[in-house]
């Protein structure tokens, strides 16, 4: 029976890594019609928890919080299955996409089809701010962590804003403990092994890479490194990437990266598989072998940190959790991180052009969400199809 049930949850996790569009925030919101709605593996409660608990961690936050799912499941061997399925379709269209682009580039053809996907995705992503906010505000506290968190997060958007709001707003709501219930017998137990296994795997790339300067030990340092700070989901990463890769090292030209970047926006499951796509590319001088080295080494680098991160926490969440502080200080946290997802969707519109027909197709697409059951291949698919004809 229990084997039964894992196939079923591995299943329902390859739906989402085939259809969950519009990064990390219309992840979640996906997760909560499917695997708590329909399936009812975990409770709303639990995801919510688990999502803030994963928002406070560096590393891909979707990502994490459905391999804490697979483990609360059925322990660490369903998770780990879980993670690779999570990844792997969305790991393998990215790198396909970095070869597809490079010869796309040659061919001197036009990427202009991919326009309209942006705006379809800004659409995904406050439509996810919309329903986080209904599952977690219900205070007029939690309502004013929201706003504050939304704006200080559109007019600081650094990589450490993020954490900082999010234990600044778990540390508003902590004070509120003793209206929670309290409970006996608390026995909190740490096993170390995956946090050491975290700091170990830093500390050995970084001296394997200076000592050899091997390419792609390098590479792996530098995604591992990157996925070890990044907080705050994709849209933290794409600058980060940015700067290191292009503006930096040069392994991709300002095109090529964003190129990518809208392709990635055209896909479902984690955005972190752009780095994928980076990792790719940054070894084209090495042939087709060099590349898929570059891809697997850049892949496995930048979720492997936040993967050990969260097996040592997930370990210890449950007892964690009956602590009055620690179950008061989550409401504060789940309205932090509503507010940094309503702060993401006007991040990601602003570098898209300002214009009617944009703005429509955001309107529209939150509307489709809201008002209709059309799956969300459809609406992209659609907006594919848009592009190519107009």
């Amino acid at each position: 029976m229990k084997a039964l049930r894992y196939y079923i949850f591995l299943k329902d996790v390859l739906l989402l890594a085939l259809t969950a569009f519009g990064g990390p925030q219309a992840h979640i919101a996906m997760m909560f019609k499917l695997l708590v709605q329909k399936r009812r593996y975990v409770t709303e409660q639990e995801l919510i928890e688990l999502n803030a608990l994963c928002q406070i961690l560096p590393g891909p936050t979707s990502t994490q919080t459905i391999t804490a799912i697979g483990f609360k499941i059925g322990g660490p061997n369903l998770a780990y299955l879980t993670l690779i399925v999570w990844l792997l379709p969305a790991a393998i269209i990215m790198t396909t996409a970095a070869l597809l682009i490079s010869y796309l580039q040659d061919q001197n053809i036009s990427l202009d089809f991919l326009k309209f996907l942006q705006p379809i995705a800004v659409g995904f992503v406050a439509f996810a701010a919309y329903m986080i906010g209904l599952k977690v505000i219900y205070t007029k506290t939690a309502t004013f962590l929201m706003v504050v968190s939304a704006i200080v997060s559109y007019f600081f958007n650094s990589p450490w804003v993020f954490p900082g709001l999010l234990l600044a707003g778990g540390a508003v709501t902590a004070l509120r403990f003793k209206q929670h219930p309290l409970y006996e017998n608390k026995k909190l137990t740490i096993e170390w092994a995956n946090f050491l296994l975290f700091v170990g795997v830093l500390l050995t790339a970084a001296v394997i890479g200076r000592a050899t300067h091997s390419l792609p030990v390098r590479l792996f340092e530098n995604f591992y490194r990157n996925g070890s700070l990044v907080f705050g989901g994709g849209q933290v990463l794409i600058p980060l990437m940015y700067t290191e890769f292009v503006d930096f090292k040069g392994y991709l030209s300002g095109e090529e990266f964003l190129s990518g970047y809208a392709v990635v926006q055209a896909l479902p499951g984690p955005v972190f598989s752009f780095c994928s796509y980076i990792g790719t590319l940054s070894m084209r001088n090495y042939g087709i072998g060099g590349q898929l080295i570059g891809s697997l080494v850049a892949t496995v680098g930048i979720f492997l940190p936040g993967t050990f991160l969260i097996f040592f926490v997930i370990r210890f969440w449950d007892e964690l959790k009956k602590y009055r502080v620690v179950r008061a200080s989550l409401e504060g946290i789940s309205a932090v991180s509503a507010g940094m997802v309503a702060a993401a969707a006007i991040l990601l519109y602003r570098p898209i052009e300002n214009t009617p027909l944009n703005f429509g197709i955001i309107v529209a697409t939150i509307c489709l969400l809201l008002f209709t059951r059309i799956p969300a291949p459809v609406i992209i698919l659609t907006g594919l199809m848009l592009g190519f004809v107009l």
